[in-house]
This record gives C-alpha cells, sequence and structure tokens, in this order.
C-alpha cells in the first residue's frame, strides 16, 4: 500500500516540534506541557486521544471492524543534566535535558500519525501510545496496567543512535537491550577514632572490598559470552577527616541480557555481601529494585521491520554492531506482545559525537523523516498482515 512521503513542509513541521519540546524539556512525571503540546499536534490531524495516567496519551486512528490494532510507541521525559551543546534551542529548563532523544521519538511517531491520517483504507486501526517515565523505568508498565495494549496485535518503537550513520535503521531478532536491577548495599560497622582503628569495624575498608570483589562476578563466574555488567555508580561513608567510618552506603546496577544470568548476578552479589559481613564482624544489607527486563524482538516482527526499513526512503538496514547493555523499559510491552524495537542512526555529520545521557548529546535531524516513514510503513505492513489473518479467521 502506497503511504505519502515526508514533505518538506511536514519535515519542517517535525524538526520545529522537536525544537519546541527540546526547548522545554521535563522530567519523568511532569511531563505536563509536553503532553499538551502533543495533543494539539493530533488535535491537528484530527486524531482523537485520551490520557492514560497523568501524562501518558494514546491515539487511536480506526480501522476495519474486527482487526487488532498495531501500536508505535514514543517515550517523552528528558533527564537532569544541564545541557551544553549551545544550540539555539538550548533546554531553558535549567538542570533538565533531553539528553537520549526522545524529543526526536515524539516526533518521529508524530510524523508517521500525520502520514497515516491521509493514507486511505487503513488495513488496521493504529494506535499512537507516547509514554511518560522512560528513564525511571516504570513508564511503560505503568501504560501497560492502565490498558494501552487494549486490543493491541503487536507493538513497534524505536530509539536514535550516534554510533551509527544517519539513514541506518538497525534490526534485529532476539535480545538487543539487557535487563536492568538496581541495588543498595548499607554496611553497618562501627565507628571510632582515627587514632584507634582497633575499636572500630571501618565500613569503608569494607566497603571497598566489597566493591572489588563485586569486579569478580562478570569477569570470573559468567561466561563471556553471555554479556553482563555490575556496576557501583555511588560509594558515600564518613563524617570526618579524624572519624572511621561506621556506616557506607553503596548503590549500583546490574545489567544482563538473559533471564539466568540475571538471577546469577543477584545471588552473587547476596553470597558476596554475606561473606564478607562474616569476615569483618560486620551487617550488611542488600536490597534490589527490578527495573526493565530485557528487550526481546519478536523474530517475525524483525523480519518485518527490516522490509520496512529497506523500503524506507533513505534508509539501509544493518545489524546491532554489538550487544546494547543499556535498559529499555519498552521491554514490559514486548512480554505481553510480539513486536520489533529498532534504533535509527543519528550521527551528526562534521560534528563530533557525544553519548547519550552527555550534557553535549544532540541528533541529526534528518533522522526525524526517515524515522516517522519507517513508523508508519511498519503500521501499515503489520496492519495488512493483521487484516489477512483476520480475513481467514472470518472465512
Amino acid at each position: 500500500m502506497p503511504i505519502p512521503t515526508v514533505n518538506p513542509d511536514l519535515r519542517n513541521r517535525l524538526v520545529s516540534f522537536r525544537r519546541d519540546v527540546h526547548q522545554h524539556p521535563e522530567l519523568s512525571w511532569k511531563e505536563h506541557r509536553t503532553a499538551t503540546r502533543i495533543e494539539a499536534q493530533l488535535d491537528e490531524l484530527g486524531i482523537p486521544h485520551r490520557r492514560l495516567t497523568e501524562t501518558g496519551i494514546i491515539a487511536d486512528l480506526p480501522g476495519p471492524a474486527g482487526v487488532p490494532v498495531v501500536a508505535l510507541r514514543a517515550d517523552m521525559d528528558a533527564l537532569p543534566i544541564h545541557e551544553e551543546t549551545g544550540l539555539p534551542f538550548t533546554s531553558t529548563n535549567d538542570g533538565v535535558m533531553h539528553a537520549c532523544g526522545h524529543d526526536g521519538h515524539m516526533s518521529m511517531v508524530l510524523g508517521a500519525a500525520a502520514l497515516l491520517a491521509k493514507t486511505e483504507g487503513l488495513p488496521a486501526p493504529v494506535r499512537f501510545i507516547f509514554q511518560p517515565a522512560e528513564e525511571l523505568g516504570v513508564g511503560a508498565e505503568a501504560m501497560v496496567m492502565a490498558g494501552a495494549l487494549k486490543d493491541v496485535a503487536c507493538i513497534f518503537g524505536g530509539h536514535v543512535d550516534r554510533h551509527y550513520p544517519t539513514g541506518a535503521i538497525v534490526v534485529s531478532d532476539g535480545t538487543v537491550n539487557a535487563s536492568t536491577d538496581q541495588f543498595e548495599i548499607a554496611i553497618h560497622g562501627q565507628e571510632a577514632h582515627a587514632a584507634r582503628p582497633h575499636e572500630a569495624i571501618d565500613a569503608v575498608v569494607v566497603g571497598s572490598l566489597m566493591v572489588m570483589s563485586l569486579q569478580t562476578i562478570v569477569s570470573r563466574e559468567v561466561d563471556p559470552a553471555h554479556p553482563s555488567v555490575v556496576s557501583v555508580g555511588r560509594f558515600t561513608a564518613g563524617t570526618a577527616a579524624n572519624v572511621i567510618a561506621g556506616r557506607a552506603y553503596l548503590s549500583g546496577t546490574i545489567r544482563a541480557q538473559e533471564a539466568s544470568v540475571r538471577e546469577h548476578l543477584r545471588r552473587s552479589l547476596k553470597r558476596m555481601a554475606d561473606s564478607i559481613a562474616l569476615l569483618h564482624e560486620c551487617a550488611i544489607e542488600v536490597e534490589f529494585t527490578d527495573h526493565a527486563p530485557p528487550v526481546i524482538n519478536d523474530a517475525a516482527m524483525a523480519s518485518l521491520a527490516r522490509e520496512a526499513a529497506a523500503a524506507t526512503s533513505g534508509a539501509h538496514v544493518t545489524e546491532l554492531h554489538t550487544p546494547n547493555m543499556g535498559a529499555e523499559d519498552f521491554s514490559f510491552y514486548l512480554q505481553e506482545r510480539p513486536g520489533c524495537y529498532v534504533r535509527f542512526g543519528a550521527q551528526v555529520e562534521g560534528r563530533e559525537s557525544f553519548p547519550a545521557h552527555s550534557s553535549r548529546f544532540d541528533i541529526d535531524e534528518d533522522v526525524l523523516p526517515i524515522g516517522a516513514e519507517y513508523f508508519a510503513r511498519i503500521a501499515l505492513m503489520a496492519g495488512s498482515r493483521l487484516a489477512g489473518n483476520a480475513l481467514l479467521k472470518a472465512s
């Protein structure tokens, strides 16, 4: 089925929207202005919409009766980072920045909505999901619980990626993002004067041993062919230079691409904490907070995504270079429905490339029309497949 292409006027609208929300970023669960701006765009397109959760939105383009829905998802939230890009549309919300490309994701899905709204005879209904709080790893699950996937048969999403040139659409089967869990470790030792260390149970020493021991879980317990990460991001202890600390606190994340490895990392971390506590005659408490499971693409949906990407103007298909150990709560949708999560190359040509979550992160805006057309194409292709199945069942 032919679809309208992204003409210069629509491209300008996508860029304008991206720059507007980039200039006014909002943190997780606080995406109020962002949601209002999305709703205004949907109103212009004549697409009915409603809120799910306080700032989440779903919008539905109708299709034939009896055919399940194809869903497209974009995340909305920004990060607590002070922007240093020097762009003319730099964040005006000090300390908050779209440093992960969600401004681009929203623009792409809105662009797909604009293309599909002009397409006659949609083979299946299409739902546009604008999701808050991806950066906290909880927004997708909240949207699922609120009914975002009601009547949905399959779902598609994507992420801009500075590791690939603009025009590359990265499609892979199976696991494409790792799971992530946060851990908090509290060490309870005994304070003492710095001149009398024999009277102390030094929480700094215990914490340091804990940090170094954790590094051996991945390097000595996990098969190198199965990617995993244990990272300590915070270590706090002590109150004064002449006081041996009696308390220390560590926090970090564990990441894995397989459920069995994820569980092994958790067990090993707890085992080490218990052993070190026994060794140093102190108490060590460990708490885990579950975040996102791994993102696992359905093979059939990935095959459709490759076809859609290959047909997209200015795009070419490539495979994932290396396993991505970053987490993405799109995984909660894929636990409920088959789908595919892709990456859109977005290197800024001629400029130094900075990683996501950096204060200087930026994207090549030429990726916006590519993403918009891809999302429109995958919606039509998946919809045609669903419509064919519905006809077969009816007969």
